[in-house]
Formats: structure tokens, sequence, C-alpha cells
């Protein structure tokens, strides 16, 4: 049987920096949620499909096979039998993703393909419906948030160490829009599960969040 944790929070929370940690403690696969969309994405780019055509992409989709595995210890995102790691960072990829997940049939084939890993292997996932709609009997849930105040601070230093000019105020103004189409969107809202244990990290070290999660694992 495979031991699952499930990562649900809004944007910003931190959610695959305290993800990726627990695995590597654990020793588990992190999926990289956002990773299977973009190679999905990247699956109709190379198949010529218009990320309005919403009937080839759902003709199209259940023909890409998608998964995740670990090769001398990078994480591999495979599509199809290819790795395809160098290819699906792209600005052009990173937009047809986002045009295209918001298509249901695009969400279930990549839930399915989610549940299909997380049968196989024991893993991390984090995202925005993990604990709710694509592993419902996970064993660890957690629903990590901050407040939009800290999390507004969180992306202003990270952009700023890049050497970015940013305005604090318009960031939290985005987060917390962000969080509004996230909570009230048709398909899987982003919501704290029932049986999710919550993690406000707002006064909390990144060590400090997963030495909590690590104790919510038996």
């Amino acid at each position: 049987m495979s031991y699952q944790i499930a990562i649900d929070g809004p944007a910003g929370a931190g959610k695959s920096t305290i993800a990726k940690r627990v695995a590597k403690e654990k020793g588990f696969i992190y999926v990289d949620t956002g990773a299977m969309y973009r190679a999905m994405a990247y699956f109709f780019i190379t198949e010529n499909i218009k990320p309005d055509d919403e009937v080839a992409i759902e003709t199209k989709c259940g023909e890409a096979d998608i998964t995740i595995c670990y090769e001398n210890g990078e994480q591999v995102v495979l599509l199809n039998g290819k790795n395809v790691n160098g290819v699906i960072r792209t600005e052009e990829v990173g937009n047809m993703a986002s045009a295209t997940s918001k298509y249901p049939k695009v969400r279930e084939r990549l839930t399915a393909l989610q549940k299909e890993l997380a049968e196989r292997e024991n893993v991390v996932m984090d995202g925005r419906d993990i604990g709710t709609c694509v592993l419902p009997g996970a064993d660890v849930k957690v629903y990590l948030t901050a407040s939009a105040k800290v999390r507004a601070k969180r992306r202003f230093d990270e952009l700023a160490a890049k050497g970015e000019v940013c305005d604090i105020s318009k960031i939290e103004e985005d987060i917390i829009k962000r969080d509004e189409q996230d909570m009230n969107r048709p398909i899987a809202p982003l919501r704290q599960a029932e049986d999710a244990v919550l993690v406000d990290s707002s006064e909390m070290s990144i060590d400090e969040v997963v030495e909590k999660i690590m104790s919510l694992c038996v």
C-alpha cells in the first residue's frame, strides 16, 4: 500500500517548498501537479491545437500519458515516455497551461493520472484540490495557509532578490484576488478538506512547518 500526503492551500503559502522538503525527508516522490499541467499543455502545442479549441483539446487529452519519476535524484516529468523537463518551463507552455487547465476533460485526465501515480508510489502532492478531489483518502491532509500580508511579503522578497522592482501593496491585492478566484471557481474550488489539519505558517519558519507535517505522519 502506498502512503499519501496531501498539501492544499492558497497561492504563495509555500506549498511546493514545504512539499519538496517533506518528500525528501520521507524518501517519497514529490508530485509537481503544475508540471503535469504544463506537460499536457506542451502535448497540445506539439499537436498544433489552439488553446480555445475545446473540442480538439477534449478529444486529444486522453492520448497524453504523463507521470513523474526520479532519475539520478532529479524529478523527471515524462510525456508518453519522453523526458520533457527541458521544454515545459517556457512562457508559451505556461500560457497554454493556464488557458487549457480550465477544461473539465483536461482536469479529469490529469486527476486520473495523479491518482494512478499515488496508487503506485509513496507521494507528497500539493495543489488546490488534492485533499478534496485528487486524493480524498490521503493518509495525511494539510491545509497550509498564511495571511495575505505575509504571503505578499514573501513574494516581494523573492522578486527583490532577483533584482525586480515591485509594489508590495499590488502583490497583496493580486493575492487576495487570486484567493477569491480559486475559492469560487466552478470546478474543484480551493477549500480545506473536513479532515485536513490547518497549518498557518504566518509566524512559522520552513523548518517548523516541515516538522509539524512530519509529526502528523505515522
